[in-house]
């Protein structure tokens, strides 16, 4: 019989005080990949994201994306022998996260210089809205605030209306970088035997995110048009209705591409080069004359008929999907994405994490805990 392998982080040891959405995505990575995690919540309901709403078989949709896989125990850390508790299982981690409000890990004697000291390999991530420093530090900190902070709101929508993202981008990014400085520093500790102090914010996160858009105004002087969903750079790019009503999105990447698009897709190469489309800065100056022109060749295109000719051009393209339909999404379900985890409510379907072994090893995929007892 051949032996499987461990996933990668089997062995590795979690605690987290966490809550809301960015640290549960960072320490739900985690386990997905063998970890052991530790949630630490609140004594009664617990993480307050378990009551966003009860859309999941009367659960969180939020709580189950983002807590399987973990063990639950809970704690009143302004209770001393339930804080010392915590402490004596801190103590036995590899890694330890909290997104407490800042300084509030340091009252409680979490912080970075107290647990390191006594731990030196610790690995110490530290998630807030705006970091340990600066005129933000205490400022709340949600994820549609940060959008705006940011400027996501700005670029985000059409050109009479703007509009936050539809996910929660702020968190997602700010877990994400959580989990990658993580897995840097259990590499790091492997060579070094140390342990790593490292934070992670919403609003650094995020700003990095915004890298396009704000080098585009830094060297334009303005900032990109929104656009809903074109882009403020390329055109055409974006939904294009077709006469029986679907949508689909295309993406034209170069002047070959779109001279192809011309002769193939909308039957005419000569409109390759009138002047106001030649080449891209042309076409984005005369975006109105250029949807026009492609509309009025879609009117008589079913949505099927234009994929096809998109697809003997050899141009991007992709259908503009509801959610109902990305849970059916036939690349889903050749693949078997979608598979079933537990929840204290019963079984729900869940798509599997994104890093796929390719070896055989499966990633966790455990139940959704409950709240759980007292330390």
């Amino acid at each position: 019989m051949v032996e499987t392998r461990a996933l990668p982080l089997a062995g590795i040891l979690v605690v987290s005080c966490e809550q809301a959405v960015a640290a549960p995505l960072a320490t739900r990575h985690l386990a997905d990949l063998g970890a052991r995690v530790v949630k630490v919540e609140r004594p009664g309901r617990g993480d307050f994201a378990r009551d966003y709403d009860t859309t999941v078989n009367g659960l969180s949709s939020h709580f189950v994306w983002l807590n399987r896989s973990k063990e639950s125990v809970t704690a009143d850390l302004k209770d001393d022998g339930q804080l010392t508790r915590v402490r004596e299982l801190i103590a036995s981690a590899d890694v330890f996260v909290q997104n407490f409000a800042p300084g509030a890990a340091e009252r409680l004697g979490l912080g970075a210089a107290d647990l390191r000291r006594d731990h030196p390999e610790l690995i110490h991530c530290s998630i807030s809205g705006y970091g340990s420093t600066g005129p933000y530090r205490d400022a709340k900190a949600y994820d549609a605030l940060i959008q705006a902070e940011t400027g996501l709101v700005s670029v985000t929508g059409t050109e009479e209306q703007p509009a936050k993202a539809g996910i929660p981008a702020a968190d997602i990014g700010a877990g994400m970088y959580a989990f990658s400085g993580i897995l840097a520093a259990l590499y790091d500790r492997e060579r070094t035997g140390e342990g790593t102090t490292f934070e992670v914010s919403l609003f650094d996160a995020l700003s990095e995110w915004m890298g396009f858009p704000l080098h585009y105004a830094a060297g334009s002087g303005k900032a990109p048009v929104r656009a809903g969903t074109s882009h403020a750079a390329i055109a055409p790019y974006g939904a294009f209705a077709t006469g029986d009503g679907q949508e689909v999105v295309l993406s034209i990447q170069n002047d070959r591409e779109w001279r192809r698009f011309c002769e193939v897709v909308l039957g005419d190469a000569a409109i390759a080069d009138d002047p106001r489309f030649v080449t891209n800065s042309d076409r984005i100056e005369h975006r109105p004359d250029l949807h026009a022109v492609i509309d009025g060749v879609l009117r008589d295109l079913t949505g099927d008929g234009f994929v096809e000719r998109l697809e003997q051009a050899g141009i991007a393209n992709a259908r503009r999907r509801t959610l109902d339909e990305v849970l059916r999404h036939p690349q889903h379900e050749e693949r078997g994405r979608f598979v079933e985890v537990g929840t204290p409510n019963g079984p729900v379907r869940t798509l599997l994490p994104p890093i796929t072994y390719l070896d055989g090893r499966t990633p966790r995929m455990d139940p959704v805990p409950d709240v759980g007892p007292q330390v």
